[in-house]
C-alpha cells in the first residue's frame, strides 16, 4: 500500500466554554430547599444556600408564621442551614421569592 495521509480526528469537548475558568460559569448562587424524610409521615425542609449578610434567626422567625418549628444548623461543609419541621417547600420557596422582590424593589428605589 502507499502512504496514506491518515487524520486522527481530535476530541470534540461540548463543555470547554463552560469548563473555562475566566468564563464565569457557576458564580450564580442558588438557595436551595430540600426536604428530608424522617421516620413515617415526618420529614424536615432544609433551606441552605442563602447569603451571609442575611439574619438567619430573622428569616427562622420570619419562617415560623408557617405553623412550623424551626433552627439554624452549622454544618461544616455547607455553612448555615435552617432546617423546618414538616414539608414546607412551598411556603419557602414563596416566602423567599415575595422577600427578593421587596429587596430588589428598595433597592431600586433607594438607588
Amino acid at each position: 500500500m502507499s502512504d496514506l495521509d491518515i487524520q486522527i480526528p481530535t476530541a470534540f469537548d461540548p463543555f470547554a466554554d463552560a469548563n473555562a475558568e475566566d468564563s464565569g460559569a457557576g458564580t450564580k448562587e442558588y438557595v436551595h430547599i430540600r426536604i428530608q424524610q424522617r421516620n413515617g409521615r415526618k420529614s424536615l425542609t432544609t433551606v441552605q444556600g442563602l447569603k451571609k449578610e442575611f439574619s438567619y434567626n430573622k428569616i427562622l422567625k420570619d419562617l415560623k408564621e408557617f405553623c412550623c418549628n424551626g433552627t439554624v444548623v452549622q454544618d461544616p461543609e455547607l455553612g448555615q442551614v435552617i432546617q423546618l419541621q414538616g414539608d414546607q417547600r412551598n411556603n419557602v420557596s414563596t416566602f423567599l421569592v415575595q422577600v427578593i422582590v421587596i429587596i430588589i424593589w428598595f433597592s431600586y428605589i433607594y438607588s
